[in-house]
This record gives structure tokens, sequence and C-alpha cells, in this order.
């Protein structure tokens, strides 16, 4: 019985190893090769998670397919059939509407243009002047406002621009 079960376990261990070999493409026995059945999948987790990558087509795509989804219980066949959370659907649409997505195509050539536009700093230095300007206009009403206050306080009259006119 005993030896029953050795033997059990001996040929299933070669089953494996010829199954393996022939998925692997080589062969561990003379003869005719075996053609690959299809195995399950290896249930052994890998050492080391790797992030899923989505290409930018891809996910337009799928953004395409989910706002066709139209029939209630039709995203979530969507999202079961390719494995997405729809958490996914949300970020890839703030990237479409960002245009990050659009931005993965390819990019024109060359020398790239300045970074600032010519009008932008001429507007800059404008409004820089202008307020400049407008801060000497207020020290210059200011000290006439002053020299007024202290010509009527002296007695002083002043000529108005009517008098003072070039006859």
């Amino acid at each position: 019985m005993i030896a029953e079960k050795i033997k059990a376990s001996q040929e299933s261990a070669r089953d494996r190893r010829v199954t393996e070999s022939a998925r692997m493409g080589t062969s561990t026995e003379a003869g005719p090769r075996l053609v690959d059945r299809a195995a399950p999948p290896d249930p052994e987790v890998p050492a080391t998670a790797t992030r899923r990558r989505f290409m930018a087509e891809y996910k337009l795509r799928i953004l395409k397919e989910a706002d066709a989804c139209t029939v209630s219980g039709s995203l979530g066949a969507l999202l079961r059939r390719e494995g997405l959370y729809s958490s996914n659907l949300t970020t890839w649409r703030l990237q479409r509407d960002r245009g990050v997505l659009s931005a993965l195509t390819p990019k024109k050539r060359g020398r790239k243009g300045s970074g600032r536009d010519p009008l932008l700093a001429e507007n800059d230095k404008l409004r820089k002047e202008n307020d400049r300007l407008a801060s000497r206009l207020r020290q210059a009403e200011i000290i006439i406002d002053v020299q007024k206050k202290v010509s009527q306080i002296l007695g002083i009259p002043l000529a108005t621009p009517e008098e003072g006119g070039n006859d």
C-alpha cells in the first residue's frame, strides 16, 4: 500500500515535469513531443508585486466604453471584465479633462519658443511705470495742498491759472 502511494506520487511528479517541459518547449523523454495543454495558471504568488501600467490609448478606449454604458450594470460588467476599479475611471477622467492623456502624443520637434510672450513683458513694464507715475502724482498733489494751506496761513494770495496766463 505504501509502495503504491510512492509509485503514484513519482508518476504525478514525472507528469508535472513532462507537462512543464512541454510548456517550455523541451522534452525530458525520448519520443514524440507533448502538445501544450491548457494548464491551469500557476497559483504561486510572485515575490515582488508589479504595478500595472496602462497606456494612454487603453485609458481612452476604456473611458469611451464606460461613457457608452447606459444600461444598468453594464459599467460594472466592463470594470469586472477589465479588472479595474471605479477609482481608475475617476482618475483617468480627470487626466483626460486636464489634457494629460492627449499630452502623450508626439511633440513638435525643434527648438522651443521663449517661455514668455513679449506682450506680457511689455504689459508688466507699462503697469510698473503707471504705478510709479501714479505715486509721483499723489506726492505732487500732497505738496500742492500743503503749499495752498501755508499760503492761506501766511495770507499770501495765490495766482489762479486764469490770472497768471501769458497775455
